[in-house]
């Protein structure tokens, strides 16, 4: 059905082949970090276990690791708000 419709819109779908870090660098790229950094160091015995643990490593990569491509900063660092001071006496 979907081929059918597909030919009738003279298109034909694009296919990501599986391994092609040319084809989806950013996917690629996360996945054999998560898989070098987390994964292939971690034995989970329970899903909250995971779950805990992948968090973790997620507010890390998210906010904490330094990135080659902005200059070694962290891709989104923690803002802090602080109360305005008041300046009348």
């Amino acid at each position: 059905m979907l081929r059918q419709w597909y030919e009738r819109l003279t298109v034909v779908p694009l296919f990501i082949e599986p391994g092609s870090p040319w084809e989806n660098e950013y996917a690629e790229s996360f996945n054999g970090k998560l898989l070098d950094e987390l994964l292939n160091g971690e034995l989970f015995y329970t899903l909250h276990e995971a779950e805990v643990i992948v968090e973790g490593w997620r507010q890390r990569y998210n906010r904490h690791r330094p990135h080659s491509a902005l200059g070694y900063r962290p891709p989104a660092p923690e803002t802090r708000t602080f109360a305005p001071i008041s300046l009348s006496a």
